[in-house]
């Protein structure tokens, strides 16, 4: 191989290797690449679970303004409140020392 051949290929394959690497390592290169699709498989997922959330409360919106029993319910568990003819019995615990 000639002296002129060889700086050819070297040349080219300085080139090529250059060109190689800003193709992986560059700005908007492979892994560049790689990172934005993780990052948006994880918005992804974060965007369905707030759309699962959304709809979770949108259902309980539309009970609490149209469901008569889950209003009671609900008034039952977070304010301890009770119905018109109900009694409350509180019993005191007298445990002996």
């Amino acid at each position: 191989m000639s002296i002129k051949k060889k700086i050819i290929f070297i040349a080219t394959a300085i080139i090529f290797f250059g060109l190689l690497a800003a193709i992986v390592f560059s700005e908007n290169g492979f892994i560049s690449l790689k990172r934005l699709e993780k990052e948006n498989q994880a918005l992804i997922k974060k965007n369905e679970k707030i759309s699962a959330e959304n709809l979770q409360l949108y259902r309980t919106v539309k009970r609490l303004r149209h469901d008569p029993q889950y209003i009671e319910t609900i008034a039952r568990q977070e304010l301890g409140m009770t119905g018109k003819e109900e009694i409350i019995l509180k019993f005191e615990n007298k445990e002996k020392p």
